[in-house]
């Protein structure tokens, strides 16, 4: 029934969870945070994801630029514990979006189930991720060579869950949304956009978190995908 797979990258392939982290604890280090005055790296941590997510949301409704969000993330963070340094905050963003682009870490079955979907099907991208650190993640952990197309918001000029976006990547793959499917782990931005768009989706779900969506299937885990396709 399909030939054409899109997959989402943050969280569905690439971990973006370890990578983040290992970066924000190897930049509180080099930045001396805790002597600044922080409480710890893990409530640090922990209260910049959450200004994450929202700025993030705020990106994908076209309120912010990423420039504004690279910046006021760490800023929002600091300010918490009234650190007020503007080259501080600069140096920190600028050295997180270097550097955890470079980590490694999948997550599990990513390679296994790639491996075995490539003989079937014709895989690609779709991801709000900016155009120059998604492709330094697929190349750095190894998986690039996976995907025909990489389509980031960027390349698009829309955003998930913006229907555009879809019918943006089904076109540049040639195909039609009856022949394809998208698997990600966001249910709005990656399921509910593919939906709106007439495209099948698979919810990755790894948290088996609740919802009352209608969707075409749902996994907890990547394996699970060589008994859907």
């Amino acid at each position: 029934m399909y030939q054409h797979i899109f997959f989402d990258l943050d969280r569905t392939l690439w971990d973006f969870e370890t990578n983040s982290h290992e970066t924000l604890i190897e930049l509180i280090d080099k930045y001396k945070l805790v002597e600044k005055g922080i409480s710890s790296p893990t409530t640090f941590i922990k209260e910049y994801y959450a200004i994450n997510d929202v700025l993030w949301e705020e990106y994908r409704q076209g309120k912010i630029d990423k420039e504004l969000l690279r910046f006021e993330r760490f800023k929002r963070a600091l300010d918490k514990y009234e650190i007020v340094d503007r080259k501080l905050v600069e140096d920190f963003g600028n050295d997180y979006v270097y550097l955890s682009p470079l980590k490694t870490n999948l997550l599990p079955h990513t390679e296994e189930i790639l491996d075995y979907l490539r003989s079937k099907y014709i895989l690609h991208i779709i991801t709000n991720g900016f155009e120059e650190v998604q492709h330094i993640k697929l190349k750095n952990s190894g998986i690039d060579h996976y995907f025909s197309e990489i389509i980031t918001s960027e390349r698009a000029g829309y955003k998930k869950p913006d229907k555009r976006i879809f019918d943006f990547s089904v076109s540049l793959a040639d195909t039609q949304v009856e022949k394809s499917i998208m698997i990600g782990d966001s249910l709005d931005a990656d399921i509910l956009g593919a939906k709106n768009a007439g495209m099948h989706q698979i919810f990755f779900n790894p948290n088996e978190e609740d919802h009352s969506e209608e969707i075409t299937h749902e996994i907890s885990s990547l394996k699970e995908l060589r008994d859907l396709l």
